[in-house]
């Protein structure tokens, strides 16, 4: 539903609608605690549902894993953390965007779906490999060395 006050476009009755379903919004989430809950759910949706995303959380994991085992420096530690952190963000608006598309064309074929979800997947792809980037910078240097010195 949109979120605008009025424009000479809309008639007044739908305006009145728009306000008064504003109004009472709130009430869906009523506390913080329902919020991250609602939020829980939607990470826990995607772990049991989106193969790329459980690849995303082990990827990360090891990632982390290694940088404190190889005692990178915590900004280092934190670098790999956000870009991990993003990918992960991004793979669960490309899950929500991808739900959104399938339930607004349902079980047919249009183009304008496909470049949403593509481009979806493509924001995805790309985070994903410059967390590969910066996660080989920070880590293979003291993987190098570590072999090497045994």
């Amino acid at each position: 539903m949109p979120q605008h006050v009025s424009s000479p476009a809309t008639p007044k009755h739908l305006e009145t609608v728009i306000k008064k379903e504003r109004e009472y919004s709130w009430q869906v989430a009523s506390s913080l605690f329902l919020s991250f809950k609602y939020a829980w759910a939607g990470i826990i949706y995607a772990f049991q549902t989106q193969r790329n995303f459980r690849i995303h959380i082990g990827v990360c994991t090891l990632a982390i894993g290694l940088s404190i085992f190889l005692h990178l420096k915590p900004v280092e530690i934190a670098v790999i953390g956000i870009t991990s952190g993003l990918v992960l963000a991004l793979e669960l608006l490309n899950t929500a965007i991808e739900s959104v598309v399938d339930l607004t064309v349902k079980q047919t074929y249009h183009e304008l779906a496909k470049i949403a979800k593509d481009c979806a997947a493509g924001a995805v792809l790309i985070s994903s490999l410059v967390a590969v980037l910066v996660a080989a910078t920070l880590l293979l240097p003291p993987i190098i060395t570590l072999i090497l010195s045994e």
